[in-house]
């Protein structure tokens, strides 16, 4: 039986939670495995946060997951960012249903209120969460608990810290790689 592995990763806004991330998928990929799904990260314009662009790991496609908002009635609203559905479901659930189909691991940056707003990107995300893929997701501090109760397979929850942030991407980086080369 493969063992599958899904690791969490948590922790506090801007511990670098994103940086780990990136590093470990860097290291899956220097070593061959396909590593598909998203990553949103923040997008500043004049050192002032204006958003989240949602980025497909296998074609590279962008767009942008949540703007401030400007107006009433232009998608979710969380917090003071609008939701933009249209980029969340054509980029963000084609990203994760190619990552399902022609990905060693699927990588997803992060799991949180804006992607769970978008009823087709939340559904994809459960899809990978509890079905039979390796997943690395970067989760919502809040929102950890519930969707580790929803997987499947061995998971794990990873907290970076100031303290261990600097290592602690090899250590998910060799989890990952244990339960990618564990005989079928």
């Amino acid at each position: 039986m493969t063992v599958l592995m899904k690791i969490f990763i948590s922790g506090y806004p801007g511990v670098g939670k994103t940086t780990v991330f990136m590093r470990v998928i860097d290291l899956l990929k220097r070593d061959g495995l396909v590593v598909g799904g998203i990553v949103c990260p923040e997008v500043r314009e004049e050192g002032r946060r204006v958003g989240f662009g949602i980025v497909d790991l296998i074609k590279g496609e962008r767009g942008w997951l949540a703007r401030l908002c400007s107006s009433q009635g232009e998608g979710p609203r969380v917090g003071r960012y609008c939701v933009n559905e249209r980029d969340a479901t054509f980029i963000g659930v084609n990203a994760i249903e190619k990552a399902l189909l022609l990905a060693d691991v699927v990588a997803i940056d992060e799991i949180g209120p804006m992607e769970l707003a978008v009823p087709a990107l939340k559904s994809a995300i459960l899809k990978v969460v509890k079905g039979d893929k390796t997943l690395m997701a970067v989760v919502h501090w809040r929102l950890r608990n519930e969707l580790i109760g929803l997987t499947s397979g061995r998971r794990e929850v990873v907290e970076v810290t100031p303290t261990n942030r600097d290592y602690i991407y090899r250590d998910i980086y060799s989890k990952i790689r244990i339960g990618a080369e564990s005989p079928p």
